[in-house]
C-alpha cells in the first residue's frame, strides 16, 4: 500500500515515538513537561497505544490532524482481547405515545467521504476499520504529565457540576441544566460553535452528561463538542467522550487515549475536528446526541437513533459496580470554561442566551429513557451561577424543538 502523501507513514511515526528524546522538544514554547522520568512515561503510553496496531488508509482532518484508519479489533479496547463487538439497539422511540419530531433539524455531517485532504489524500475509511485520531509526543508534552494529559483538565482535580463548590472553583465556570432523575439514557441536538481561547485559557465545551454517586464514588459519562487548544493542537471545535469512575482521580480518560471506550462507527473520528460549524445570523449546524444503557454497555449515538447511527459503547465494567453501572441518577446539558488565566473563554457562540435563534448556541429536543421503557421530555432546572459572564434561558415549544434552552456568553474577568 502507497504511502500517505505529505503525512508521516503510520510505521515510521511509531518508530520515532521509541528513538524521540526530551530534549528534542525543548525548543518549543508551548512545551509543559520537563522530568525526564514523565516524558519516558508518556513515551511509554504511546508505544503501548500503538503497540501490534496498523494503519490501512492515513490523511488529515479539516484542522491538518492525522487520522489513522485501523482495523476495529486493534483500537486500544479491543487489541489483543479477543473480545467480540457488541450489537446497538434500535432507538426510534416513542415519546409518551408518539415519536419526537426533528422538523427543521440541519445534521452535522460526520465526514465528507468523497473529499481529499490538502495533501491530496482521498479521504476514506476501508471496511473493517474505524477512523482514529492520531496522539502524538508532541501533543502529550503540552502537559504536565500523562495524567493531566488524560483528565478532563490538567492541574487540580475537576469539580463537578451541581455540587456544592463547583459554581465557586478558581479555574471552571458554567452554565448547565439538571434534572435528577433515575434514567438509563437522553437525547439532545446542541448547536456547534467554535468559541476562541486565548493564551492560558483552557477549554470551552458544550456537552451532554450523566452523573450518579457522590464523593469519591462520583462517577460521570460526558460527550459533547470541545475546543481545547493544548490537547488538540489547534482551535477547530472537536467531538469529545470522557468518563471517570472515582470523581475525576485516577480513573477516565477521554476519547481513545486510553482503555475505555468501544468504537464501533466508521463515520466519526473521535477527537477530530468537527466541520462546518453555525454562523451567526446564517445556519445553525448541530450534532445530534443519544445515549442509552443496554446490556451492560452505555451505547452513545450521533445523528440519529438508529443502529446506523451508534458510535460504540463503554462497558458498564468500567464503573466497578458503581452507580453508573445500573443508570444515572442526573442527566446535565450546558457549557462548561475552564481558564489558568485571569480571564474565563467564551462559551457556546460567545454571545449570550438572550440574544436568541442564530445568535446564541442552544441546545434542543431534549428528552430522556427512564429505566421502565420508553421517553420523556425533561424537566430541567436551569443553573446560571456566573451571569456577569454566561447566562441560560430555558423554555419548551412544539416540535422541532421541544424542550430547549440558549446559553452562552463572553465571558472575561469578572466571572
Amino acid at each position: 500500500m502507497a504511502d500517505p502523501r505529505g503525512i508521516l507513514p503510520f510505521d515510521s511515526f511509531k518508530n520515532v515515538i521509541e528513538s524521540t528524546t526530551l530534549s528534542q522538544f525543548k525548543a518549543d514554547p508551548r512545551v509543559r513537561v520537563s522530568n525526564r522520568t514523565r516524558f519516558d512515561e508518556m513515551r511509554a503510553h504511546l508505544v503501548d497505544l500503538y503497540a501490534d496496531t496498523e494503519a490501512e488508509v492515513s490523511f488529515e482532518d479539516p484542522a491538518g490532524r492525522v487520522v489513522d484508519c485501523i482495523p476495529i479489533e486493534e483500537q486500544p479496547s479491543l487489541k489483543g482481547t479477543g473480545a467480540s463487538v457488541a450489537t446497538p439497539p434500535d432507538l426510534r422511540p416513542v415519546l409518551q405515545g408518539r415519536s419526537p419530531q426533528v422538523g427543521e433539524e440541519l445534521p452535522l455531517s460526520p465526514a465528507d467521504f468523497s473529499r481529499r485532504d490538502r495533501h491530496g489524500n482521498r479521504v476514506r475509511v476501508p471496511a473493517g476499520t474505524i477512523p482514529v485520531h492520531r496522539v502524538t509526543l508532541a501533543d502529550l508534552t503540552r502537559f504536565n504529565s500523562l495524567d493531566d494529559f488524560v483528565r478532563k483538565e490538567p492541574g487540580p482535580l475537576a469539580t463537578p457540576p451541581g455540587t456544592p463548590d463547583a459554581n465557586t472553583a478558581n479555574n471552571h465556570r458554567y452554565a448547565y441544566t439538571i434534572q435528577t432523575v433515575n434514567c438509563v439514557g437522553a437525547h439532545n441536538s446542541m448547536a456547534l460553535y467554535s468559541p476562541a481561547i486565548n493564551t492560558d485559557q483552557i477549554f470551552s465545551l458544550s456537552q451532554h452528561w450523566y452523573a450518579a454517586g457522590s464523593g469519591d464514588a462520583h462517577q460521570t459519562l460526558e460527550v459533547g463538542w470541545q475546543v481545547y487548544p493544548e490537547k488538540y493542537g489547534h482551535a477547530h471545535p472537536v467531538l469529545f467522550i470522557y468518563w471517570t469512575a472515582d470523581n475525576y482521580k485516577t480513573t477516565g480518560a477521554y476519547n481513545l487515549d486510553k482503555p475505555g471506550f468501544v468504537q464501533t462507527n466508521s463515520a466519526w473520528t473521535i477527537g477530530g475536528a468537527l466541520s462546518p460549524v453555525s454562523v451567526k445570523g446564517g445556519v445553525q449546524m448541530e450534532l445530534e446526541v443519544t445515549t442509552y444503557l443496554f446490556q451492560n454497555n452505555w451505547w452513545i449515538y450521533l445523528g440519529g437513533t438508529a443502529p446506523a447511527n451508534a458510535l460504540g459503547y463503554y462497558p458498564t465494567t468500567l464503573y466497578a459496580g458503581g452507580q453508573l453501572a445500573s443508570g444515572a441518577q442526573e442527566i446535565l446539558f450546558g457549557g462548561e470554561t475552564v481558564t489558568r488565566a485571569v480571564s474565563w473563554p467564551g462559551m457556546g457562540s460567545g454571545e449570550f442566551a438572550s440574544a436568541g435563534w442564530q445568535q446564541a448556541a442552544y441546545h434542543r429536543n431534549i428528552y430522556y429513557y427512564p429505566p421502565g421503557g420508553g421517553a420523556q421530555w425533561t424537566a430541567l432546572s436551569a443553573q446560571q451561577p456566573s451571569p456577569a459572564c454566561y447566562t441560560l434561558s430555558l423554555s419548551a415549544a412544539a416540535a422541532p424543538w421541544g424542550v430547549y434552552f440558549f446559553y452562552g456568553g463572553t465571558g472575561g474577568g469578572n466571572c
